[in-house]
């Protein structure tokens, strides 16, 4: 059998992507890792956010409905403030972060598919190397937010994992805009805004419209109930966790179908 045969049968291409994986996925986590911007971001806006939102809600009863069980909470408001404190840092971050790294490969992405990479391998690459930061940021957020509040094991163990799928959520959206919009100002402007106005909606202490269902469309909400849940009533919502799971994929299965079309090949057949 003649070689391009070969390397045209279904098996041969899926070694192929296989073999590529790992050089992508080392590449991407590199990219990732090198935006020194977004790691002063990360140092030093993480803390001193906590502290200002700490200060501006301060320690007062506040009665809310969590959705996810419909049982009426009353909690420290300066604790569920730091919460969706710490979902907003997360947003921007991630989101910044993941973006200005696609938008910065996304030419030599164009040249390694046009070498031979399939487009789904460098995507599940980036995916990758995205859910390995969003993991990392996260359990830094939730650390640094010890020193501010205790929840106990069970609740910060909650938290971490709302913070890790708020991430990752953001991170999806960084790579969907990083590969859809012309221009930086565009991406910056909407994960800004997007992030802001999804994470303060959350917020029953800044908005009285909190209780609305309408938030059970944001991307935020199931994180938010998990980690509100865990912390504050001790309650396991996997159901709602998963939620926030869904969003990324939504994210991450637009960014690839765009990323198919932004990067694909056009060749003249003889």
């Amino acid at each position: 059998m003649p070689t391009a045969d070969l390397a045209a049968t279904p098996t041969a291409r899926k070694k192929q992507a296989v073999g590529q994986f790992p050089t992508a996925w080392r590449f991407a986590l590199r990219n990732q890792t090198r935006n020194r911007l977004a790691g002063l971001l990360l140092v030093v806006f993480v803390p001193v956010w906590y502290l200002l939102m700490a200060a501006l809600a301060g320690h007062q009863t506040l009665s809310f409905k969590l959705f996810a069980t419909g049982q009426v909470l009353t909690v420290d408001a300066r604790s569920l403030t730091l919460i969706t404190a710490g979902l907003n840092a997360l947003t921007l971050i991630t989101g910044f972060a993941v973006f200005a790294a696609i938008r910065r490969t996304l030419a030599f992405d164009r040249r390694l598919v046009f070498a031979g990479y399939r487009q789904a391998t460098l995507i599940a690459a980036k995916t990758c190397a995205i859910a390995v930061i969003a993991a990392a940021v996260a359990l830094y957020t939730a650390t640094v937010l010890l020193a501010f509040w205790r929840p106990g094991a069970t609740g910060w163990l909650a938290i971490w994992a709302g913070f890790t799928v708020m991430a990752l959520t953001y991170g999806a959206l960084g790579l969907l805009l990083g590969v859809l919009v012309k221009g930086d100002l565009e991406g910056f402007f909407l994960i800004v805004m997007g992030g802001l106005m999804d994470t303060f909606l959350q917020n029953p202490l800044g908005n009285p419209l909190a209780n609305n269902p309408i938030l059970e469309w944001f991307p935020s909400f199931g994180p938010m109930q998990f980690a509100a849940g865990g912390s504050f009533s001790h309650q396991d919502l996997w159901g709602h966790l998963a939620l926030g799971l869904a969003w990324a994929a939504a994210f991450i299965t637009s960014g690839l179908i765009i990323f198919q079309l932004r990067t694909r090949t056009r060749r003249r057949t003889a």
